[in-house]
């Protein structure tokens, strides 16, 4: 098993920060990077600010590690790769974040992470991958509606992300 789980975690929950509920933010109401359409589907009911205001890394994780981690398989991924999709799983999603991936490597971007997408994984260079999946992610942010408000800290957490992630690899 991948031990950069926790690493990752925290390296990601920087880059979220805390409470937040801005109006031109399509999340809305989010705290640690989780919206409250995210915690009230992980808890099974409905939440409200004070709920949303007192969550806690601890409180987090479980769903962090289960939902977005889990998801991109980031313990069958070399170190680096991992925290690098992951940290893109909890931005936009992780269907997309293994869509992306898997164009980077030349596999079929369908969002299944099976074992192709893994053996093109594998096969690239991990400097590579790591420079072709952040210039994608740029792309993404780019393309949208939101950009012109939120581009400026997108770019900076994917350039931020992808120095960690190299670092990683040493």
């Amino acid at each position: 098993m991948n031990s950069n789980w926790q690493k990752s975690f925290e390296l990601m929950l920087k880059s979220e920060g805390g409470y937040v509920n801005n109006p031109a933010d399509p999340g809305g109401r989010t705290n640690l990077g989780v919206t409250q359409a995210t915690w009230e589907s992980w808890v099974g009911r409905a939440s409200d600010e004070p709920e949303m205001r007192s969550l806690t890394a601890s409180k987090v994780e479980p769903l962090y590690k289960q939902r977005y981690w889990d998801a991109v398989r980031g313990d069958d991924l070399p170190v680096g790769l991992d925290y690098l999709v992951f940290d893109f799983a909890v931005n936009a999603g992780p269907g997309r974040a293994i869509k992306v991936m898997q164009s980077a490597v030349g596999a079929t971007p369908d969002g299944g992470f099976g074992p192709l997408t893994m053996a093109a994984v594998k096969a690239i260079d991990p400097i590579e991958l790591i420079n072709k999946f952040s210039q994608a992610k740029e792309d993404f942010y780019r393309s949208l509606t939101q950009f012109p408000t939120f581009g400026k800290g997108w770019l900076n957490r994917v350039a931020d992300v992808k120095v960690k992630a190299n670092s990683m690899l040493a």
